[in-house]
C-alpha cells in the first residue's frame, strides 16, 4: 500500500487549466482516468487526509504510485480525451457500467448485396442499421416473425443462402412466403433492397405510410372482387398492428428521445435507459456501477452519456436526451453530443406532462434494478471475501490472494499437448488475461514436465517484462536475491506513452494453483525457484478427493466440503480445465482438417479458397497442370509449381465414410453416389452434406472423450 504523499506533485507543478489526469500503479498500469476544469483544484482533492476520502477513492490513491496529466484547450476536448483513454486503458477504478449480458439488437445488414435481418450483439458494424436494444432476443424474433408476412426480407445465413442458390431450391421460409427468396432469383437485388428499406422504415417508427398503403390496396382488391388477395392484405395489416402493439405509444408528438434515470446509494448506482423512437419505446437497457468516489448524480449522468454515445454518430444520437440531473458544467457535454449527432441535441430535465410521467417510470425501473442487484450482490461480495480469507488461513499466506492464476494441461493420449492459464482477480474471472500454451520442449504425455515448462515460460516472460520496463535496480539481474526491489523513479526513456495499457504476463499473482497433486505442485515450485522467485505461493487441487497440496508437504490440506475457499479453488480449477480442453479440441480439429495445401509455403487462406473455388476440390486440383493453376487470380507460375510439387508428395487420403448413412465422401467432404455425383441429404444431386475434411470416428462419443485429459 503506497502513501499518496510519496508521489504528490510539488506545489505549483500542476497547471490551473482544463485537462485529463491518470493515476498509475507500481507496474505503470493506468488505474484511474479523470478530467477537470482546473487540474490544480481537482488533483488537490486526492491528496488530503485519507480518513476524509471516500472508501473507494482511498483504495485508489493508496494503490497508485504516480499521477500525470495532459493539458487541453477546452472542456469538450477533455471530455473526448477522457472517454478515449478509458476505452484504451480500461482502468480498474473508473466508473464502469456492468451488466451480465450484451443487449441484443435487431440488425438489417444494408452493407450486403442482399440485406439480411438478424439478431446481433456486441460492437456495431459500419453499414448495418440497428434497432433496439431489446431486453430479450425472443422479443426480436417475435416481432420479426410478424413483420415477415408484409416484408419478406432474407433472414438466412450466408451458408444457407449459397446452398439454396447452388441447388436452385429456397429454404422453408421461401416456400411459406416469409422470404422473397432472392437466392433463387424470385426477386431482383434492387427490389429486395427496397423491401429491406421499407422494413427499416417501419422499425424506425414510420408506420402510418405502410398501413395506409396496405389499406388502400385492400380496398381496391375488394372492389375488384379479388377477395383472397384482400384477405391476405387484411391479415398483413393485422400483423403490422400487432407488431406495433408490442411497443405502446408513450409520447403523443412522435418524439425521438432517450430517457436516462439513476438510482443510487453511497457505494453503487443503477442506470436505466428507455429509447423512444417515433413516440414508442423501442428499447430498454440498464447498468449498475460502483462509485469510485463521492460523485454527484450529474457526474453519473455524464458517464452514462459517454457510455451510450461515445461510439455513436448521426441518428443514433436522438434530438432529445432527458436526464434526472444535468452535468456540471452542461455546455461541454451538450456540445459533444451535438458533434456526435451532427445537429442540435437538447439535454434537459423533464418538468411536466407525458415526458415527466415517463421519466418517473424509468426511475422506478432504476430503483428496482438497484434493489435486485444489491439482493444478488450482497451475498456475493460477502462470499468472495470469506473465500479469500479461508484460502489465506488454510495456506498460511501473508495476505489475501487478490490475484490467482491457475494452470492445467490437456491432451488426447499424448497428442496435441496444450496448457491453459486463467486469472481470477478479487474472486472474479478476468478473461482478458487468460493465456494458452503449446508444449514445445518435448513430445508425448508427461503432465509434470509440461507443467514445469509452462510455469517457466510464463514467469520468464514476467521477469523479462519487469526488466524491460526498468523495475530492476541498478546492477541487479532477474533471479537476484530481491527481485521485487525497484527504483523509486524508473530510468529515463524506459517508459513509453502506452505503458498504461494492460501488458501480457506483466503482473504477478499472489497464488499459483495447478490442476493436480504433489508431483505437479513440486514441478511448479521448482520452476519458480529456478527463476529466483520466492514471493509467490503455490498449491495444487487434486480432482479425486479435492485435496489441496502444498510444496514439500507429505499430507494435503483438506478444506471442509462446505468451505467457500474450496469452492473458489474448484471454480478456478474447473475454468482452467474448460479453457485448456477447448483449446486442445480446437487444435485437434484443425489437425484433422489439415490438407496438402497447408504445407505450401506462402499460400494463405484466401488463395487456398480461390484454388478450391476454381477447381471444385483438391482431387481436381491434383490433376491440374501448372498452366491451369496459373489461371487462378493471384497464383503465379512459381507458386503453381510449388503447389504441384506439394500435391505430388502428399498421399491421397482414403475415402471417408459418412457413418450415419454409409455413403462414401470425396476429399471435400461431399457425399457421392455410385457414379461419383455429389448427393444432398435427401439423396438427390446438389446439396453437400458433412463437414469438409471431417474425420471418420468410431465408438460412442463418451468413449472417445474418456481419453481426453
Amino acid at each position: 500500500m503506497a502513501d499518496p504523499s510519496s508521489y504528490r506533485p510539488k506545489p505549483g507543478e500542476i497547471p490551473d487549466s482544463p485537462g485529463v489526469y491518470r493515476f498509475r500503479d507500481e507496474h505503470r498500469r493506468v488505474i484511474y482516468v479523470g478530467k477537470a476544469k482546473s487540474l490544480r483544484q481537482r488533483l488537490a482533492n486526492y491528496f488530503q487526509d485519507l480518513a476524509g476520502l471516500h472508501p473507494r477513492t482511498r483504495s485508489m490513491v493508496t494503490t497508485a504510485a504516480s499521477v500525470e496529466w495532459t493539458v487541453v484547450s477546452t472542456e469538450v476536448e477533455a471530455l473526448q480525451l477522457e472517454y478515449s483513454w478509458i476505452k484504451e486503458y480500461d482502468p480498474r477504478f473508473n466508473v464502469k457500467y456492468r451488466d451480465d449480458k450484451s443487449y441484443p439488437y435487431l440488425a438489417v445488414t444494408m452493407n450486403e448485396e442482399f440485406p439480411r435481418v438478424q439478431v446481433m450483439r456486441g460492437h456495431k458494424k459500419k453499414g448495418v442499421r440497428y434497432f433496439g436494444p431489446y431486453a430479450h432476443a425472443w422479443a426480436i424474433r417475435d416481432t420479426v416473425d410478424l413483420l415477415l408476412r408484409v416484408f419478406p426480407v432474407r433472414t438466412c445465413s450466408a451458408g444457407v443462402f449459397k446452398n439454396a442458390a447452388r441447388t436452385g431450391r429456397p429454404c422453408l421460409l421461401g416456400y411459406i412466403d416469409k422470404c422473397s427468396a432472392p437466392c433463387v432469383d424470385r426477386i431482383s437485388a434492387e427490389d429486395h433492397r427496397a423491401l429491406a428499406e421499407e422494413f427499416s422504415d417501419f422499425m424506425a417508427g414510420r408506420t402510418g405510410t405502410h398501413l395506409r398503403r396496405l389499406e388502400r390496396r385492400m380496398t381496391e382488391a375488394a372492389e375488384e372482387m379479388e377477395y383472397e388477395r384482400a384477405a391476405r392484405l387484411r391479415d398483413d395489416i393485422g400483423a403490422l398492428k400487432k407488431a406495433m402493439e408490442k411497443s405502446a405509444v408513450v409520447l403523443a408528438d412522435a418524439t425521438d428521445a432517450d430517457l436516462i434515470a439513476v438510482a443510487e446509494d453511497e457505494l453503487e448506482a443503477a442506470v436505466q435507459i428507455f429509447h423512444v423512437r417515433g413516440g414508442r419505446v423501442r428499447g430498454q437497457r440498464g447498468w449498475v456501477t460502483d462509485k469510485v468516489e463521492e460523485i454527484t448524480t450529474g457526474a453519473l449522468v455524464e458517464h452514462a452519456l459517454q457510455q451510450l454515445y461515445g461510439e455513436e454518430t448521426g441518428d443514433a444520437v436522438p434530438r432529445e436526451v432527458l436526464v434526472p440531473a444535468l452535468p456540471d458544467p452542461v455546455e461541454p457535454v451538450q456540445q459533444w453530443l451535438t458533434g456526435r449527432r451532427g445537429s442540435g441535441v437538447s439535454l434537459r430535465i423533464p418538468q411536466r406532462g407525458d415526458k415527466r410521467a415517463l421519466m418517473e417510470t424509468v426511475e422506478r425501473n432504476a430503483q428496482q434494478a438497484l434493489v435486485l442487484h444489491k439482493t444478488k450482490r450482497a451475498s456475493d461480495l460477502t462470499t468472495r471475501s470469506r473465500a479469500l480469507e479461508e484460502i489465506t488461513d488454510a495456506l498460511e499466506l501473508d495476505s489475501a490472494p487478490l490475484r490467482i492464476e491457475c494452470y492445467d494441461i490437456s491432451h488426447l493420449q499424448g497428442d496435441d499437448v496444450v496448457a491453459s492459464m486463467v486469472v481470477f482477480e478479487d474472486g472474479l474471472a478476468r478473461k482478458s488475461e487468460y493465456r494458452r500454451f503449446q508444449i514445445k520442449s518435448f513430445a508425448g504425455q508427461d503432465d509434470v514436465r509440461s507443467m514445469h515448462e509452462v510455469i517457466t515460460r510464463r514467469f520468464r516472460r514476467y521477469l523479462a517484462e519487469k526488466e524491460r520496463t526498468g523495475e530492476w535496480t541498478d546492477g541487479e539481474e532477474p533471479g537476484a536475491e530481491d527481485p521485487s526491489a525497484g527504483l523509486a523513479e524508473p530510468p529515463a526513456n524506459t517508459l513509453t506513452e502506452d505503458d498504461g495499457r494492460p501488458r501480457r504476463f506483466a503482473y504477478p499473482p499472489q497464488l499459483v494453483v495447478v490442476d493436480g497433486g504433489a508431483p505437479q505442485v513440486a514441478a511448479a515450485r521448482r520452476a519458480l525457484d529456478e527463476l529466483g522467485i520466492d514471493d509467490i505461493a503455490v498449491c495444487g487441487l487434486a480432482k479425486r478427493l479435492e485435496e489441496v497440496w502444498l510444496p514439500g508437504e507429505t499430507d494435503p490440506v483438506v478444506l471442509p466440503r462446505t468451505s467457500e475457499g474450496l469452492y473458489l479453488l474448484q471454480r478456478v480449477r474447473d475454468e482452467a480445465h474448460r479453457f485448456a480442453i477447448t483449446y486442445q479440441r480446437t487444435k485437434r480439429a484443425k489437425r484433422f482438417r489439415a490438407g496438402p495445401l497447408d504445407d505450401v509455403p506462402g499460400l494463405g487462406e484466401t488463395r487456398k479458397q480461390a484454388l478450391i473455388k476454381h477447381f471444385g476440390s483438391v482431387k481436381r486440383l491434383r490433376s491440374a497442370t501448372i498452366d491451369q493453376i496459373c489461371e487462378v487470380p493471384g497464383i503465379g507460375r512459381k507458386t503453381a509449381e510449388t503447389i504441384v510439387a506439394a500435391l505430388a508428395r502428399a498421399v491421397p487420403a482414403a475415402p471417408a465414410v459418412n457413418t450415419a448413412t454409409g455413403e462414401i465422401m470425396d476429399d471435400t467432404g461431399e457425399t457421392m453416389d455410385d457414379t461419383g455425383e455429389i448427393m444432398d441429404d435427401m439423396g438427390e444431386p446438389g446439396q453437400a452434406t458433412g463437414s469438409p475434411g471431417e474425420p471418420v470416428t468410431t465408438g460412442a462419443p463418451d468413449e472417445r472423450r474418456g481419453q481426453e485429459r
